[in-house]
């Protein structure tokens, strides 16, 4: 019995070892399976890479040797490329070296030039539709509704916009001669201008209302928005402000970085504002508040619209994730991708995006699946069906994938589509911009902003140029209309329904004197902003705006009412749930 028992230990230990050494060897099978199955894969990947840049080189070759004309090399090879990133997404751009004054400008915000708008004028002239205040267009004496001739002794006729911006723009400190032809003065004027690097405002317009609130209004997050958001906030916080309301309206973004440190000035040190996650561990980054803080306890309101995307986002987003402000406005844009720049060889670069960013919640709040994409539409806005849940700071119910919901829905009025098409960025027979044009010749001098108004003679002279130019201009209801008819005429029904369509037809047909009439308020609106800009630039134009605006007053109503506003903030109160009946 004991020598069964020694012999079975040892027996045992022998076939523990042997299974022992059986198990690593299949172990070290199974590793060695998946490294190759893995290195299968990476070469697999490898050769389609290299199959398909073969296929794209011989294409483009046999084209060159075979192609009945001679074909433009560059145009041809950068169309292709183009074209393959648009098929990513609309933020993945190359730029060839041709173009990286532009590049540089897009990334950093500013350029050598004389700091003016130009735009398309009548008979393909190119006109300054808006110099900037303290820029060397306006400080030398270049005027909107100046026709440009020459620069440098150059003609500009036959020009596009793109070029003539191209010889407007060059080193600072650097001269250049511009002939002009301007409204009211027999001969051309010339004008030596010098260069200088146009930095545009990030915050164009700041000011303290009644009732202690102060206002900033933040434009973009390139260039310096930083440093002059820290100096708009200071100079009201010494005017007195005890609440503040920080505009993102039509901002589409800029520099991450600056959205983080701006929420640095009302969030403590160290919060974990964005998290960027992406293709390997290199884009793998947190962005937490490295400063002191500016002011932790002054309530905030922030006003966003759908255009408000990208940094904006980022803002307004750590900002209700940590139920630090309140938001008004309309759901944002839904951008939560961020780009990275790369230059490549010959001086030509690109943006590439490679991240998804997500705010302090944990959400990401892209709105587009640029994956499921299928055409130039770029993919489907996710449903909110498919969102997910989660949690600010305090417990509030935010989702991902749609943008940034408002906490109180506020909008602006929609735009007829009579004042749509007579605004200065569509009518291509500036009527607008001619009127303020002949207004500013009468007018040496007008009120401020916030008082100034057309006088209904002038309104009257508006619609006389309207009519003696025969302004026209197409309805939506007036193409639909159309395709109702047809569709009754085939399914029979067009006889029977005669009377009721023509009376759609009349009411459907586009009146100039009606709907001038009936959108007479838009129409005065857009006229006196274009005027306002002649005198006062971007910061009247903007005061201008913010007299007839909607959403300001709900921000001055919930910046008034204390309690309102940190019942918001503070879930599962009584007060809380009636504040939030009322968005």
């Amino acid at each position: 019995m004991k020598f069964f028992s020694e012999n079975t230990q040892h027996f045992s230990r022998k076939a523990l070892r042997f299974f022992r050494k059986e198990a690593a060897l299949f172990l070290l099978i199974l590793c060695t399976i998946g490294v190759s199955s893995a290195c299968a894969q990476k070469n697999s990947r490898r050769f389609e890479i290299n199959r398909n840049l073969d296929y794209f080189n011989l294409v483009f070759k046999n084209v060159d040797l075979f192609y009945v004309d001679t074909i433009d090399v560059e145009r041809t090879i950068q169309t292709g490329i183009r074209s393959m990133l648009r098929s990513l997404d609309p933020y993945t751009e190359f730029f060839p070296e041709k173009e990286s004054d532009e590049f540089k400008m897009l990334m950093s915000g500013n350029y050598g030039g004389i700091g003016s708008l130009i735009m398309l004028y009548k008979n393909g002239e190119i006109c300054i539709a808006e110099p900037y205040e303290g820029q060397p267009a306006a400080r030398f004496g270049l005027k909107a509704g100046d026709i440009l001739l020459e620069i440098d002794g150059e003609s500009l006729k036959g020009m596009t916009t793109a070029q003539v911006s191209e010889r407007l723009r060059g080193p600072s400190g650097s001269t250049l001669k511009v002939k002009v032809r301007r409204p009211g003065e027999k001969e051309p004027l010339d004008f030596n201008i010098v260069r200088s690097s146009i930095q545009l405002p990030a915050i164009p317009y700041y000011k303290m209302y009644p009732g202690g609130v102060g206002y900033i209004y933040l434009g973009t997050f390139t260039g310096e928005p930083v440093k002059e958001f820290k100096a708009a906030f200071l100079d009201l916080k010494k005017q007195g402000i005890t609440s503040l309301v920080i505009d993102l309206r039509n901002n589409t973004g800029g520099l991450l970085e600056a959205a983080v440190d701006i929420a640095n000035f009302f969030l403590p040190k160290g919060q974990e504002i964005v998290t960027t996650r992406g293709k390997g561990q290199r884009v793998e980054r947190t962005y937490k508040t490295s400063h002191t803080p500016l002011d932790t306890e002054i309530p905030i309101a922030v006003l966003v619209n759908g255009v408000s995307a990208s940094a904006s986002e980022i803002l307004a987003g750590a900002f209700q994730d940590l139920d630090r402000a309140v938001i008004i406005g309309e759901r944002t844009y839904g951008k939560g991708l961020v780009q990275t720049t790369r230059a490549l060889p010959y001086g030509a670069s690109m943006k590439v995006t490679t991240a998804k960013y997500y705010i302090p919640s944990g959400r990401c709040i892209q709105a587009i699946d640029y994956t499921k994409h299928e055409s130039i539409n770029y993919g489907d806005t996710i449903p909110d069906s498919l969102t997910h849940e989660f949690r600010t700071k305090s417990g509030r119910l935010v989702r991902d994938g749609g943008g940034i919901m408002p906490d109180i829905a506020a909008g602006q009025p929609e735009m007829s589509t009579f004042t749509f098409h007579i605004s200065p960025e569509v009518d291509t027979m500036r009527n607008i911009f001619d009127f303020a044009t002949q207004y500013c010749l009468e007018h040496k001098s007008i009120p401020t902003p916030d008082k100034f108004e057309i006088s209904d003679e002038d309104y009257a002279r508006f619609l006389s140029q309207l009519q003696e130019r025969k302004f026209t201009y197409k309805l939506s209801s007036e193409r639909l209309l159309k395709e109702l008819k047809e569709s009754l005429g085939r399914e029979g029904y067009e006889a029977q329904a005669g009377e009721q369509i023509s009376a759609l037809e009349q009411l459907f047909k586009p009146d100039v004197e009606r709907d001038a009439k009936a959108f007479e308020q838009e129409v005065r609106q857009l006229i006196e902003m274009e005027i306002v800009r002649r005198y006062y630039y971007q910061r009247g134009e903007m005061e201008l705006l913010l007299r007839t605006d909607t959403m300001l007053p709900k921000a001055f109503e919930l910046l008034a009412d204390p309690d309102r506003y940190h019942a918001l903030l503070r879930p599962g109160t009584p007060a809380a749930e009636a504040a939030t009946a009322q968005k």
